[in-house]
């Protein structure tokens, strides 16, 4: 299994947009294409594609 770093403030607000726990996920891979992520307790993991590389905002 891939080991994952604590994501940052942009990728908090990403996860928190796919109705997430963001202390619950680790980030694996961040490119253009994809945002990769893995929960802390049980190792699965969860792929979202991004449109055109943009972060969308999170609106609350």
């Amino acid at each position: 299994m891939k080991h994952g770093k604590r994501p940052t403030r942009r990728q908090k607000q990403l996860i928190t947009s796919k109705r997430l726990n963001h202390n619950n996920w680790l980030v694996v891979k961040d490119s253009r294409e994809t945002f990769d992520i893995v929960h802390k307790t049980s190792g699965k993991v969860r792929s979202y594609p991004k449109l055109k590389g943009v972060i969308v905002k999170c609106v609350l």
